[in-house]
């Protein structure tokens, strides 16, 4: 595979980071080799097999002072009361420093710009870094990182991306990570149709939330892949998981902005399976004699 030129700058100290989030490394290398087997026996081998030398080569940024530099300011903007707040509203496990979304924002663009070169390489292995570490902020950072360099992603970053979304355990990371991320990786390569498929009937339900919401930049456009999110919609319709029925809403009401006549026909015939939640997001956009119908058919 040929690689972006990056700026020689010496190893990294990451490496070690890199490796476990990658499945390789103290801790990682038997779940990615168990991982390799099962997607072997299902058919579903879609990553690539990493070898130690392949992430060796990677990395050419001092990543340790980087990640040093995002923390400090990450922690200089830290509020003690909001941190209590926000971990309790997100019945987190992680530490949190306390520091708003739009400051965590303002970090990582400013550490962006002090980089003359940010290659794939360099991204990927400051976002391991990142979030190796289990603090809610540096965690957010990683995620905006990927979002800023969303361009720089290819397929086999898969295999990171969906180990970020199993240890999310929340919406705060679940939702940029699939509805931004991995969409705009599904925007561009094909074969996340494959990966999505398997997602969808995941059983993590975080998961599953995800192949529907990668779905969703396509589908708020106006074009997208309707059919395949109609796929996924309806083997989890009768689910009670709030977060499933939630995101199925939300995709809809989306599509609706553009194609309320497809939303409409959709709906009509699922009315009486559709939850309350997901009826309220799914006809906010569709005209009042639509949305009667659809009410009226429940």
């Amino acid at each position: 595979m040929v690689r972006r030129p990056v700026a020689a700058s010496g190893p990294t100290a990451h490496r070690g980071a890199y490796l476990t989030t990658l499945g390789h490394g103290p801790g990682g290398a038997d779940n990615n080799r168990s991982h390799n087997r099962e997607a072997d026996e299902e058919g579903h081998d879609e990553y690539p097999h990493w070898t130690q030398k392949d992430i060796y080569d990677r990395a050419r940024m001092d990543v340790e002072r980087v990640v040093a530099e995002i923390d400090a300011q990450l922690r200089a903007q830290a509020t003690p009361e909001r941190a209590v707040q926000e971990k309790a509203y997100l019945k987190s496990a992680l530490e949190h420093y306390g520091t708003t979304v739009p400051a965590v924002r303002q970090v990582v663009k400013r550490v962006a710009r002090q980089q003359l070169v940010m290659g794939h390489d360099e991204l990927m292995a400051l976002v391991a870094a990142l979030w190796a570490e289990p603090v809610h902020e540096r965690r957010t950072a990683a995620v905006e990182f990927l979002d800023m360099y969303a361009q720089l992603l290819e397929f086999d970053d898969l295999a990171v991306i969906e180990r970020m979304l199993r240890e999310a355990r929340t919406w705060a990371f679940v939702d940029a990570l699939a509805g931004s991320i991995v969409a705009s990786l599904v925007d561009r390569d094909q074969r996340t149709g494959m990966v999505l498929d398997r997602w969808a009937s995941d059983d993590d339900f975080w998961i599953r939330r995800s192949a529907l919401l990668a779905l969703l930049k396509g589908l708020r456009r106006g074009d997208g892949d309707f059919e395949r999110f109609s796929r996924y919609a309806d083997t989890m319709l009768d689910e009670k998981e709030f977060f499933i029925r939630k995101a199925i809403g939300w995709v809809l009401r989306e599509t609706a902005k553009k194609r309320p006549q497809m939303v409409y026909e959709w709906l009509l015939p699922r009315a009486n399976r559709l939850s309350g939640v997901t009826m309220r997001e799914a006809v906010r956009w569709l005209s009042d004699e639509q949305r009667d119908a659809v009410l009226a058919a429940r």
